[in-house]
């Protein structure tokens, strides 16, 4: 596990742009996998920079997000769909073809769970995973728990997630209380695992990932055995 740590969110975003732009230029057909939320938007911001100087080009990439609200509308605008599209996907050339994101409107949850797990493992896995953190230590939607789910799946969300994104919303009263999310299993398949970390009340959710336990009370552990993750963070996150 390597640890980047950075100036400040700003400089986070660019260093991540550039591996993820590196990946992409090393493999034109990469397979990515993508986050959402506040921490990854300057990193998409600076590669719609690098797309537009011509120095990537997404025509061949193949994308799949890690999680979407349930139940939600596409083109709700607190959508994840909305999100990528707003913050990424309509000012770059990738094919919409190409673009995988969980149905939040799932009428059958348990089997389109699964058909996307097996979307993924037939497109050959992820190539790069772009991570967050929550500050309960969660990664994509994968909530502290008594075990670690490893397959896409239905999940309720804990409180502290809510209320930490209630913010996007008019009222908590408003934020989904499930979500389906991409399993810690698929997750940990991918060859290379990027995660973003910025600001002070990431630092304990930073601090665990970092210690020496491994547990489903804090998702993110689980990351200590993966081969190649890179955590890039700001000071704010990493010292607190």
């Amino acid at each position: 596990m390597k640890v980047i740590v950075c100036r400040d969110y700003q400089e986070m975003s660019v260093k991540a742009a550039r591996m993820i732009a590196g990946q992409i230029i090393l493999k034109p057909d990469s397979v990515l996998g993508l986050a959402t939320g506040s921490t990854p938007e300057g990193t998409y911001k600076e590669l719609i920079k690098l797309y537009e100087s011509g120095l990537i080009d997404f025509s061949e990439v193949i994308s799949y997000n890690l999680d979407e609200y349930y139940p939600i509308k596409p083109d709700n605008d607190q959508s994840y769909k909305y999100f990528m599209d707003h913050h990424l996907f309509n000012f770059v050339n990738i094919k919409k073809e190409n673009i995988h994101i969980p149905n939040g409107m799932m009428q059958d949850p348990a089997t389109e769970c699964k058909e996307y797990d097996k979307m993924v493992e037939n497109a050959g896995g992820i190539d790069l995973q772009l991570l967050g953190i929550g500050q309960n230590g969660h990664i994509a939607f994968n909530e502290p728990d008594s075990s670690f789910y490893y397959e896409t799946h239905l999940t309720n969300l804990t409180d502290s997630t809510i209320e930490a994104n209630s913010r996007f919303f008019d009222s908590i009263d408003d934020v989904p209380k499930q979500a389906i999310t991409m399993g810690l299993g698929t997750i940990m398949k991918a060859k290379k695992i990027v995660l973003l970390a910025s600001g002070k009340n990431k630092q304990k959710a930073i601090a665990k990932l970092l210690g020496d336990k491994i547990t489903s009370a804090v998702p993110a552990t689980l990351l200590k055995v993966h081969p190649d993750v890179v955590i890039i963070c700001d000071e704010a996150a990493y010292n607190g």
